[in-house]
């Protein structure tokens, strides 16, 4: 019996030997198969998209001109004997600028009130020639084609004298031009006479005696791109900058746009108004003019460093159920460190931040704990 219990117990312990050594790798190989699917598993940090993207500005160039910018030219021909204003001079309208000396046109005006003193002498003569051929007519003395003859000599003649008053209204008109005179308020930009110079009268002269501007409101045109161009709608208020005033805006309006695109440069020709009772902005200025945009639609905003760029477009990595969704995007406006998204995403949406090139649609992730409130 002894030589029986001794094999069996050997038996025994050689088989709970196998049993545990069997029982430990298998617990090792669960081990290392929970080990291996917790590495498999990334740890990532998230954010969420911020709604309503921030006012976008589109910033065009742009030149200030005068609300009104004219050349004045002289109405009749002579000598300039004086000018009064100079460049940057403030004028009203109806004072004078110049002085014309018009000897031709005065000897014109004294020859035409000769004239029509001559015709006005005839005129009465023919009057009183009427005037008595009628009354000899009622004794018989003279005939009635004698009679008739007088009185129609008599108003040729009176037709004469009104054409010579005309002619002398004419030409005392064209004197009074000697008198150059500002058309309207504004500052005086050129001067181009001296006293001496002999001036043509009308716009035929190769440049006029002054120039002037009225520059107590100014205009900016602008071309704006036919994409942005629903932007620039009549009566928006823009805002313009200029670089000799750092951190200051002046407010314009939208004033009018030319209502058709160029075929050229495929922009529309837009006119924005400004305000400038101090005279603070200058004619010729270079501006920036600032168009304010508005988020189309219900956009979010999300951070650059979220995307992802893959051959089927701009992604993002979105957190759900503790796997990874790669969702496609669309772009409204790129503000450098954040983005406008237009469609694709929702404000709940956890954005995987700064995602590997290797991130896979479907992997399986654990959001990292980050402190209360952090990303959103």
């Amino acid at each position: 019996m002894k030589r029986l219990g001794l094999p069996a117990a050997a038996v025994l312990a050689l088989g709970i030997v196998i049993y545990f050594g069997i029982h430990s790798r298998a617990a090792a190989a669960s081990r290392l198969v929970t080990a291996t699917e917790a590495a498999a598993v990334t740890f990532v940090d998230v954010t969420y998209p911020k709604p309503d993207a921030p006012a976008a500005e589109l910033v065009l160039p742009g030149n200030t001109e005068a609300f009104t910018d004219t050349p004045i030219f002289a109405r009749t021909s002579g000598y300039v004997t004086r000018w009064y204003v100079d460049i940057g001079a403030r004028v009203t309208q109806g004072q004078l600028l110049a002085e014309i000396e018009t000897p031709e046109l005065n000897q014109q005006l004294r020859q035409a009130r000769a004239d029509l003193a001559t015709a006005d002498s005839m005129n009465t003569l023919a009057e009183i020639t009427a005037t008595r051929s009628q009354n000899l007519l009622a004794t018989h003395s003279v005939s009635t084609q004698e009679r008739d003859n007088a009185v129609h000599s008599q108003a040729a003649s009176t037709s004469t004298v009104e054409s010579h008053r005309a002619n002398v209204a004419r030409l005392e008109e064209l004197q009074s031009f000697g008198k150059i005179r500002a058309p309207f308020d504004g500052v005086i930009t050129a001067r181009n006479t001296d006293v001496g110079a002999l001036v043509d009268a009308g716009a035929n002269a190769r440049q006029g005696l002054f120039r002037l501007g009225a520059i107590h409101r100014l205009r900016v045109y602008v071309p704006v791109p036919e994409a942005q161009s629903r932007a620039a709608a009549t009566g928006l208020k823009v805002e313009l900058t200029l670089d000799e005033f750092p951190g200051r805006r002046f407010p314009g309006v939208i004033a009018r746009n030319a209502s058709a695109i160029d075929v050229t440069s495929h922009t529309l020709l837009v006119e924005v108004d400004v305000d400038n009772p101090s005279a603070l902005l200058l004619p010729g200025a270079y501006v920036q003019v600032h168009f304010p945009l508005r988020p189309a639609g219900r956009s979010v905003t999300i951070p650059a460093n979220t995307l992802l760029f893959r051959s089927e477009g701009l992604q993002v990595g979105v957190v759900r159920d503790g796997r990874v969704s790669l969702v496609p995007l669309t772009i409204g406006h790129d503000y450098g460190s954040t983005l406008e998204v237009v469609a694709g995403l929702q404000p709940t949406d956890a954005l995987v931040l700064d995602p590997p090139d290797s991130l896979a649609n479907g992997a399986a992730v654990e959001v990292r704990p980050s402190p209360a409130g952090a990303g959103r």
